[in-house]
Protein backbone atom coordinates (compact mmCIF):
# COMPACT_ATOMS: atom_id res chain seq x y z
CA UNK A 1 0.00 0.00 0.00
CA UNK A 2 1.05 3.60 -0.69
CA UNK A 3 2.88 5.15 2.47
CA UNK A 4 1.81 8.61 3.85
CA UNK A 5 3.52 11.81 4.88
CA UNK A 6 2.89 15.03 7.43
CA UNK A 7 2.35 17.51 5.06
CA UNK A 8 1.70 20.58 7.89
CA UNK A 9 1.65 21.10 11.25
CA UNK A 10 0.29 23.57 13.78
CA UNK A 11 0.48 24.02 17.79
CA UNK A 12 -1.21 26.24 20.36
CA UNK A 13 -0.35 27.26 24.17
CA UNK A 14 -2.85 28.91 26.30
CA UNK A 15 -2.10 32.55 26.99
CA UNK A 16 -1.51 32.73 31.20
CA UNK A 17 2.13 31.90 31.71
CA UNK A 18 3.12 30.39 34.70
CA UNK A 19 6.82 31.37 35.77
CA UNK A 20 8.82 29.34 38.37
CA UNK A 21 8.90 32.65 40.63
CA UNK A 22 5.12 32.34 40.29
CA UNK A 23 5.36 28.96 42.02
CA UNK A 24 8.03 29.49 44.21
CA UNK A 25 4.85 31.87 45.88
CA UNK A 26 2.91 28.39 45.99
CA UNK A 27 4.82 25.86 46.99
CA UNK A 28 8.16 25.09 48.52
CA UNK A 29 10.39 25.87 45.80
CA UNK A 30 12.61 28.24 43.80
CA UNK A 31 13.72 29.10 40.42
CA UNK A 32 16.93 27.86 40.84
CA UNK A 33 15.57 24.17 42.04
CA UNK A 34 13.24 23.87 39.19
CA UNK A 35 15.60 25.21 36.84
CA UNK A 36 18.80 22.75 38.10
CA UNK A 37 16.30 20.13 38.19
CA UNK A 38 14.01 19.40 35.04
CA UNK A 39 15.41 23.17 33.52
CA UNK A 40 11.68 24.39 32.84
CA UNK A 41 11.66 28.15 33.73
CA UNK A 42 7.90 28.56 32.45
CA UNK A 43 4.83 26.83 31.39
CA UNK A 44 1.40 28.04 29.69
CA UNK A 45 -1.74 27.36 31.89
CA UNK A 46 -5.31 27.12 30.89
CA UNK A 47 -8.72 28.38 32.44
CA UNK A 48 -11.29 26.62 33.53
CA UNK A 49 -13.09 27.93 30.91
CA UNK A 50 -10.56 26.47 28.08
CA UNK A 51 -11.11 22.97 28.07
CA UNK A 52 -9.19 20.40 26.32
CA UNK A 53 -11.19 20.46 23.36
CA UNK A 54 -11.41 23.61 22.81
CA UNK A 55 -6.65 23.54 22.56
CA UNK A 56 -6.66 20.98 20.28
CA UNK A 57 -9.33 22.52 18.08
CA UNK A 58 -6.87 25.86 17.83
CA UNK A 59 -3.99 23.68 17.00
CA UNK A 60 -5.76 22.03 14.56
CA UNK A 61 -7.57 24.54 12.57
CA UNK A 62 -3.48 25.70 12.27
CA UNK A 63 -2.74 23.05 11.22
CA UNK A 64 -5.34 22.89 8.28
CA UNK A 65 -4.52 26.06 7.22
CA UNK A 66 -0.93 25.68 7.23
CA UNK A 67 -2.14 22.29 4.97
CA UNK A 68 -4.13 24.36 2.18
CA UNK A 69 -7.20 22.09 3.10
CA UNK A 70 -10.49 22.54 4.71
CA UNK A 71 -12.32 20.28 7.12
CA UNK A 72 -14.59 18.59 4.91
CA UNK A 73 -11.63 17.03 3.47
CA UNK A 74 -10.23 15.32 6.47
CA UNK A 75 -12.07 12.00 6.91
CA UNK A 76 -10.49 10.33 10.43
CA UNK A 77 -9.59 12.75 13.36
CA UNK A 78 -7.49 11.22 16.09
CA UNK A 79 -6.87 12.86 19.13
CA UNK A 80 -4.12 11.86 21.93
CA UNK A 81 -4.96 12.74 25.31
CA UNK A 82 -5.38 11.71 28.95
CA UNK A 83 -6.72 14.54 30.35
CA UNK A 84 -10.19 14.17 28.97
CA UNK A 85 -12.58 14.30 32.04
CA UNK A 86 -15.61 13.90 29.81
CA UNK A 87 -16.04 10.39 28.81
CA UNK A 88 -18.68 11.24 26.05
CA UNK A 89 -18.54 12.58 23.30
CA UNK A 90 -14.59 12.19 23.15
CA UNK A 91 -12.40 14.53 22.29
CA UNK A 92 -12.18 13.75 18.62
CA UNK A 93 -15.79 14.04 18.15
CA UNK A 94 -15.42 17.51 20.11
CA UNK A 95 -12.93 18.97 18.10
CA UNK A 96 -14.83 17.53 14.49
CA UNK A 97 -17.69 19.71 15.86
CA UNK A 98 -15.82 22.34 17.03
CA UNK A 99 -13.88 22.49 13.14
CA UNK A 100 -17.39 22.34 11.13
CA UNK A 101 -16.54 18.42 10.26
CA UNK A 102 -19.11 16.69 8.26
CA UNK A 103 -18.56 13.04 8.95
CA UNK A 104 -15.14 12.02 9.99
CA UNK A 105 -14.69 8.81 12.09
CA UNK A 106 -13.23 10.60 15.66
CA UNK A 107 -11.18 8.37 18.18
CA UNK A 108 -9.51 9.28 21.29
CA UNK A 109 -6.06 7.29 22.16
CA UNK A 110 -4.69 7.61 25.90
CA UNK A 111 -1.27 6.47 26.16
CA UNK A 112 -0.24 9.56 27.50
CA UNK A 113 3.20 10.96 27.02
CA UNK A 114 3.78 8.73 24.03
CA UNK A 115 0.20 9.53 22.50
CA UNK A 116 0.95 11.04 19.81
CA UNK A 117 3.33 9.07 18.30
CA UNK A 118 1.30 6.42 18.75
CA UNK A 119 -1.73 8.59 16.89
CA UNK A 120 0.49 9.13 14.19
CA UNK A 121 1.21 5.32 13.07
CA UNK A 122 -2.47 4.72 13.62
CA UNK A 123 -3.21 7.63 10.74
CA UNK A 124 0.41 6.02 9.12
CA UNK A 125 -1.73 2.63 9.35
CA UNK A 126 -5.74 3.82 8.32
CA UNK A 127 -4.10 5.44 5.10
CA UNK A 128 -1.79 2.22 3.97
CA UNK A 129 -5.07 0.42 4.87
CA UNK A 130 -7.54 2.50 2.04
CA UNK A 131 -9.16 3.36 5.30
CA UNK A 132 -8.64 7.30 4.97
CA UNK A 133 -7.14 9.33 3.18
CA UNK A 134 -6.52 12.91 5.01
CA UNK A 135 -6.08 12.73 8.74
CA UNK A 136 -6.14 15.48 11.59
CA UNK A 137 -3.99 13.99 13.95
CA UNK A 138 -3.65 16.19 17.42
CA UNK A 139 -2.32 15.54 20.87
CA UNK A 140 -3.77 18.24 23.46
CA UNK A 141 -3.82 17.90 27.14
CA UNK A 142 -4.52 19.95 30.14
CA UNK A 143 -2.19 18.53 32.86
CA UNK A 144 -2.93 22.20 35.11
CA UNK A 145 -6.13 20.65 35.83
CA UNK A 146 -4.81 17.14 37.05
CA UNK A 147 -1.84 18.70 38.80
CA UNK A 148 -1.79 18.60 42.59
CA UNK A 149 -0.84 21.78 43.65
CA UNK A 150 0.62 20.98 47.08
CA UNK A 151 3.54 18.62 45.36
CA UNK A 152 6.51 20.58 44.76
CA UNK A 153 8.03 17.42 42.60
CA UNK A 154 5.35 16.99 40.12
CA UNK A 155 3.33 20.43 39.80
CA UNK A 156 6.86 22.04 39.07
CA UNK A 157 6.66 20.16 35.67
CA UNK A 158 3.31 20.65 34.06
CA UNK A 159 1.84 22.80 31.61
CA UNK A 160 -0.95 23.14 28.76
CA UNK A 161 -1.27 22.88 25.05
CA UNK A 162 -1.87 21.12 22.10
CA UNK A 163 0.06 20.05 19.08
CA UNK A 164 -1.78 19.15 15.67
CA UNK A 165 -0.78 17.18 12.37
CA UNK A 166 -2.42 16.85 8.58
CA UNK A 167 -1.32 13.58 6.99
CA UNK A 168 -1.89 12.41 3.91
CA UNK A 169 -1.27 9.76 1.54
CA UNK A 170 1.55 10.15 -0.84
CA UNK A 171 1.45 9.98 -4.30
CA UNK A 172 1.84 6.96 -6.47
CA UNK A 173 5.58 6.16 -6.57
CA UNK A 174 6.38 9.09 -3.85
CA UNK A 175 8.73 7.55 -0.82
CA UNK A 176 6.74 7.46 2.48
CA UNK A 177 7.26 10.08 4.58
CA UNK A 178 6.61 8.52 7.64
CA UNK A 179 8.67 5.81 8.72
CA UNK A 180 7.74 2.27 10.71
CA UNK A 181 6.66 3.06 14.18
CA UNK A 182 8.43 0.88 17.04
CA UNK A 183 6.65 0.77 20.21
CA UNK A 184 6.08 -0.97 23.27
CA UNK A 185 5.46 -0.76 27.16
CA UNK A 186 6.77 -2.17 30.19
CA UNK A 187 3.44 -2.86 31.91
CA UNK A 188 4.80 -4.01 35.27
CA UNK A 189 6.30 -0.56 35.67
CA UNK A 190 3.03 1.07 34.69
CA UNK A 191 2.65 2.51 38.30
CA UNK A 192 5.82 4.57 38.08
CA UNK A 193 3.50 7.40 36.42
CA UNK A 194 -0.28 7.59 37.28
CA UNK A 195 -3.37 9.76 36.84
CA UNK A 196 -5.93 8.53 39.29
CA UNK A 197 -8.50 9.27 41.53
CA UNK A 198 -11.45 11.56 42.14
CA UNK A 199 -10.63 14.16 40.98
CA UNK A 200 -7.74 12.72 39.10
CA UNK A 201 -4.70 13.71 40.13
CA UNK A 202 -1.11 12.97 38.35
CA UNK A 203 1.35 11.07 40.19
CA UNK A 204 5.12 9.89 39.52
CA UNK A 205 7.90 7.98 40.82
CA UNK A 206 10.90 9.86 39.26
CA UNK A 207 14.12 8.47 39.68
CA UNK A 208 12.41 5.13 38.50
CA UNK A 209 11.42 7.21 35.41
CA UNK A 210 14.61 9.00 35.04
CA UNK A 211 16.44 5.29 35.00
CA UNK A 212 14.40 3.57 32.54
CA UNK A 213 14.28 6.97 30.20
CA UNK A 214 17.93 7.44 30.34
CA UNK A 215 19.16 3.56 30.44
CA UNK A 216 16.76 1.57 28.68
CA UNK A 217 15.20 4.04 25.70
CA UNK A 218 18.29 5.03 23.46
CA UNK A 219 18.73 1.71 21.94
CA UNK A 220 15.06 1.63 21.60
CA UNK A 221 15.70 4.84 19.60
CA UNK A 222 18.46 3.54 17.50
CA UNK A 223 16.40 0.62 16.48
CA UNK A 224 13.45 3.06 15.24
CA UNK A 225 16.16 4.83 12.95
CA UNK A 226 17.11 1.65 11.53
CA UNK A 227 13.81 0.53 10.49
CA UNK A 228 13.78 3.93 8.26
CA UNK A 229 16.56 3.45 7.26
CA UNK A 230 18.39 6.07 8.10
CA UNK A 231 21.50 6.83 10.86
CA UNK A 232 21.36 8.57 13.68
CA UNK A 233 23.67 11.34 12.08
CA UNK A 234 21.18 11.73 9.10
CA UNK A 235 18.90 12.92 11.58
CA UNK A 236 18.02 16.98 10.69
CA UNK A 237 16.45 16.82 14.22
CA UNK A 238 14.97 14.92 16.92
CA UNK A 239 11.89 15.55 18.83
CA UNK A 240 11.64 13.83 22.34
CA UNK A 241 8.73 13.69 24.56
CA UNK A 242 9.44 17.25 26.36
CA UNK A 243 9.70 15.27 30.00
CA UNK A 244 12.32 17.03 31.29
CA UNK A 245 15.74 19.08 30.62
CA UNK A 246 17.61 16.17 32.38
CA UNK A 247 15.99 13.10 30.40
CA UNK A 248 15.90 14.63 27.01
CA UNK A 249 20.13 16.08 26.61
CA UNK A 250 21.36 12.69 28.01
CA UNK A 251 18.65 10.43 25.56
CA UNK A 252 20.12 12.21 22.68
CA UNK A 253 23.49 12.17 23.40
CA UNK A 254 23.05 8.58 23.85
CA UNK A 255 20.92 8.12 20.80
CA UNK A 256 24.29 9.49 18.56
CA UNK A 257 22.30 12.24 16.46
CA UNK A 258 25.41 14.22 16.55
CA UNK A 259 24.25 16.93 13.32
CA UNK A 260 20.51 17.06 14.72
CA UNK A 261 18.80 19.92 16.02
CA UNK A 262 17.73 19.02 19.97
CA UNK A 263 14.16 19.88 20.49
CA UNK A 264 13.72 21.40 24.06
CA UNK A 265 10.65 23.59 23.89
CA UNK A 266 10.23 21.75 27.69
CA UNK A 267 12.65 24.77 29.21
CA UNK A 268 9.24 27.56 28.19
CA UNK A 269 6.15 25.14 28.07
CA UNK A 270 6.61 22.24 30.80
CA UNK A 271 5.55 19.07 30.67
CA UNK A 272 2.49 19.23 28.32
CA UNK A 273 1.81 15.32 27.86
CA UNK A 274 0.90 14.20 24.24
CA UNK A 275 1.29 17.88 23.02
CA UNK A 276 4.36 18.64 24.05
CA UNK A 277 6.12 16.40 20.35
CA UNK A 278 3.58 17.93 17.98
CA UNK A 279 4.10 21.32 19.93
CA UNK A 280 8.21 21.51 19.60
CA UNK A 281 7.90 19.84 15.97
CA UNK A 282 5.61 22.82 14.83
CA UNK A 283 7.41 25.17 16.70
CA UNK A 284 10.88 24.09 14.91
CA UNK A 285 9.30 24.37 11.73
CA UNK A 286 7.99 27.42 12.40
CA UNK A 287 10.94 28.46 13.27
CA UNK A 288 13.13 27.08 10.09
CA UNK A 289 15.21 25.30 11.70
CA UNK A 290 14.65 21.97 10.10
CA UNK A 291 14.59 21.75 6.05
CA UNK A 292 11.59 20.38 4.51
CA UNK A 293 11.79 16.61 3.79
CA UNK A 294 14.31 15.94 5.93
CA UNK A 295 14.68 13.24 8.53
CA UNK A 296 13.44 13.75 11.97
CA UNK A 297 13.18 11.56 14.55
CA UNK A 298 10.11 11.42 16.61
CA UNK A 299 10.00 9.30 20.47
CA UNK A 300 7.30 9.35 22.72
CA UNK A 301 7.43 7.85 25.85
CA UNK A 302 6.30 7.83 29.79
CA UNK A 303 2.91 6.88 30.96
CA UNK A 304 2.10 3.42 31.22
CA UNK A 305 5.77 3.34 30.66
CA UNK A 306 4.81 2.91 26.95
CA UNK A 307 6.67 4.11 23.64
CA UNK A 308 6.45 4.83 20.45
CA UNK A 309 8.60 6.27 17.99
CA UNK A 310 8.99 6.86 14.02
CA UNK A 311 11.35 8.57 11.87
CA UNK A 312 9.25 11.36 9.91
CA UNK A 313 10.33 14.10 6.46
CA UNK A 314 9.42 17.31 7.44
CA UNK A 315 6.68 18.68 5.94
Amino acid sequence: MAGSRVVALGHYQPAKVLTNDDLAAMVDTSDEWITSRVGIRTRHVAGPDEPVDELAAHAGAKALAAAGIGPADIDLVLVATSTAINRSPNMAARVAARLGMTSPAAMDLNVVCSGFTHALATADHAVRAGSASRVLVIGADKMAEIADWTDRTTCVLVGDGAGAAVVEACAEGEEAGIGPVLWGSVPEMGHAVRIEGTPPRFAQEGQSVYRWATTQLPPIARKVCERAGVTPEELAAVVLHQANLRIIEPVAQKIGAVNAVIARDVVDSGNTSAASIPMALSKLVERGEIESGAPVLLFGFGGNLSYAGQVIRCP
